[in-house]
C-alpha cells in the first residue's frame, strides 16, 4: 500500500512525500483520510522553524514523524474512515491525532468513533475543543464574572463560546481584527477594541499568539484578576509592562496547555474521556461550523501553506479534503 503525507522540510517549505504502508498489526487500524484542519498558530511556528529546542520532545505530536526543526511530519486534527484493522470496527468514521496524510495507520485505541450525527469537516476541530476545554478547567469561572477573552482565533472563540454557556458570565473578546466580531457576537460575547476595554475583567483568557495581546490582557485585568496564558510563542520573547499595574493590581498570570489534563480534572478525566468530550460538545452546534475554512486538495497543500498559516485572508481553521 501506498501513502502520501506532507513533510515540513525547512523554513517554510513543505513537500508530499510517497511512502510504503505494511498491513495493519493486530493492534493498528488502517484509515482513509476524509479531512484534516490545520491548527494555525502551532503548526504555523512548526512550518517556520520555529519551536525552541528545549521544547523539541514535549512538543512532539502523538503520532509525528522526524524531529524539529526538519524534516518533519507533523498535525494533529486528522478525521477519517477506518478500511483495515479489528473486524467490529471497520468502516467507523473516527478523528485521529494524526498528521497530514491521506492513508495512515495508527493505533485503533487512538481511532476514537464520531458520535452519530456529528458533521466529518466538524470534527477536525476536536484538537483545538480539547485545548479549549482545558482552558476553562484550568481558568475555574465563577457565576457573574466579567471573562474577557483576547485573541479571536479558534482557540480564542472556542473558549469564548464555552464561557458563554455558563449563566451569569459575562464574556466579551477584543481582537485587532474587527472582521471577528461576527463570529464573537453569534458565540454569545460581546467585541470590543482595546480602547474600549476597562480594568474590570476578572478573568482574561489570552490566546493572541501576540506579545501586544498579552500587554493588552495586562491592562484589562481587574485587581485581583487572573491571567490565562493560552498562546505559545515558540522562539519568540516576550517583554511586558510589569511596572504598571501588575503589583499593584495584585494581578495572576498562569499558563495553560493543553498535554497535560488540568489538575482540576486529573485523575477524573483520562485525555481519551477528554477527547471524547470535545466531540459531543461539537456535535450539535452550527456555529463550529463558521470556524472552518473553504476545502483545500491535499495535492495542493504544500503551494497553499504559506498563505493559509500566515495570509491576512487565512480562514481560522484551513480545512484540508482528500476526497
Amino acid at each position: 500500500m501506498k501513502a502520501r503525507a506532507l513533510w515540513v522540510t525547512g523554513p517554510r517549505q513543505a513537500v508530499l512525500r510517497e511512502e510504503a504502508l505494511a498491513p495493519p498489526a493486530g493492534d493498528e487500524a488502517l484509515v482513509r483520510m476524509l479531512f484534516s484542519g490545520l491548527s494555525r498558530g502551532t503548526e504555523r511556528l512548526v512550518f517556520e522553524g520555529r519551536v525552541p529546542a528545549s521544547e523539541h520532545r514535549r512538543m512532539r505530536a502523538p503520532l509525528q514523524v522526524g524531529d524539529f526543526p526538519f524534516p518533519v511530519k507533523y498535525g494533529y486534527c486528522a478525521v477519517g474512515r477506518i478500511e483495515a484493522g479489528p473486524a467490529a470496527r471497520l468502516g467507523e468514521t473516527v478523528f485521529c491525532l494524526h498528521p497530514h496524510q491521506d492513508l495512515f495507520l495508527a493505533p485503533a485505541t487512538m481511532c476514537v468513533p464520531l458520535p452519530r450525527g456529528l458533521p466529518p469537516p466538524r470534527a477536525v476541530l476536536a484538537a483545538n475543543m480539547e485545548t479549549a476545554m482545558n482552558i476553562l478547567w484550568d481558568a475555574r469561572p465563577l457565576l457573574g464574572e466579567r471573562a474577557l477573552v483576547v485573541g479571536a482565533g479558534v482557540v480564542g472563540l472556542l473558549v469564548a463560546r464555552l464561557l458563554a454557556r455558563i449563566p451569569g458570565l459575562a464574556v466579551t473578546v477584543h481582537d485587532t481584527d474587527a472582521r471577528k466580531s461576527a463570529m464573537a457576537e453569534a458565540a454569545g460575547a460581546r467585541f470590543l477594541p482595546a480602547e474600549a476595554l476597562a480594568p474590570e475583567h476578572e478573568l482574561v483568557i489570552h490566546a493572541s499568539g501576540h506579545p501586544e495581546g498579552l500587554r493588552t490582557a495586562l491592562a484589562a485585568c481587574a485587581f485581583e484578576g487572573r491571567i490565562l496564558e493560552a498562546s505559545w510563542f515558540g522562539t519568540q520573547e516576550v517583554t511586558l509592562p510589569l511596572g504598571e499595574a501588575f503589583h499593584a493590581g495584585r494581578i495572576s498570570l498562569h499558563s495553560t496547555q493543553v498535554g497535560a489534563v488540568s489538575p482540576a480534572m486529573r485523575g477524573r478525566r483520562s485525555h481519551a474521556e477528554r477527547l471524547a468530550l470535545a466531540l459531543a460538545l461539537l456535535h450539535d452546534d452550527a456555529w463550529y461550523d463558521g470556524l472552518l475554512g473553504e476545502p483545500v486538495p491535499f495535492a495542493a497543500l504544500p503551494e497553499a501553506l504559506p498563505s493559509l498559516l500566515r495570509g491576512a485572508e487565512a480562514p481560522l481553521c484551513p480545512l484540508v479534503t482528500y476526497i
